[in-house]
């Protein structure tokens, strides 16, 4: 199984416009991070989890002719936004695009995109929407178990797919959904700053939450330009404890 990072910034991405700050002026491409989300890819699957803003330049930068479906952890923007651009998808593959979500998702959608279910004009997106009730799913024969989460006072899915756990959005994990991802062998976590934050693990809280589970590596991701430049943050990291950046592909 082939993870790649399309996306490991904020919902304003790095650099942030009009920012004048060193980590939005480095030339480093290391600090240079699209909006938060990965590309799975098995022999059989090939799925995304969320689609945000800059959906359309990760498809085409990574090259991904192929997309069995997408599943959302939450229905802000920054993971949702790009869903119009899987109409490339429907005309290619001839299906509509399986989106999976919670209620909360499901019902977003449909007013965010409510062009995409009022008429039947070709040129708009098919989306065929699938509730997530928290079970686990079966996409193209890959075991996908949803991880519930809190950002803040939002419900957000995390997703466990064998020894692979992708956690974005979040600040809390409660003990039973610890307990579902307990044994994970490779974890994503989110990190957005050094600082405290309502609603995302900052980097102290983070590694508390990979100290506890123990995977053999962890990749940190949703990174603000409050971070740090890569190349400093990076040194000051465990051993099995790396930044995620944009591009970066790791086997499973």
């Amino acid at each position: 199984m082939i993870i790649t990072f399309l996306g490991t910034g904020t919902s304003q991405g790095v650099p942030v416009i009009a920012c004048e700050c060193r980590v939005c002026k480095s030339r480093d491409p290391l600090d240079k991070r699209l909006r938060t989300s990965v590309h799975i890819a098995t022999g059989s699957c090939s799925m995304v989890i969320d689609a945000g803003p800059d959906f359309r330049q990760q498809m085409l930068r990574e090259n991904i002719t192929r997309l069995d479906a997408v599943l959302i952890t939450h229905q802000h923007r920054d993971h949702v936004a790009g869903l119009d651009d899987v109409r490339s998808y429907n005309f290619t593959q001839h299906m509509p695009m399986p989106v999976y979500g919670n209620k909360e998702v499901m019902e977003y959608l449909k007013c965010e995109f409510h062009y995409a279910f009022e008429n039947d004009y070709p040129g708009v997106p098919q989306l065929d929407l699938r509730e997530i009730k928290g079970d686990p799913l079966n996409i193209s024969g890959i075991q996908v178990l949803p991880v519930e989460v809190k950002h803040h006072r939002m419900s957000v899915f995390g997703f466990r797919i064998r020894d692979f756990t992708y956690i974005t959005d979040a600040n809390f994990i409660p003990p039973g959904s610890l307990k579902k991802i307990s044994g994970t062998r490779t974890l994503v976590i989110n990190a957005l700053r050094k600082e405290p934050h309502i609603s995302h693990f900052n980097l102290s809280q983070a590694l508390e939450v990979i100290e506890d589970l123990k995977p053999e590596r962890a990749y940190l991701t949703h990174i603000s330009h409050q971070m740090g430049l890569h190349r400093d943050v990076e040194r000051e990291l465990p051993a099995h404890v790396h930044l995620a950046y944009d591009g970066l592909k790791i086997e499973v």
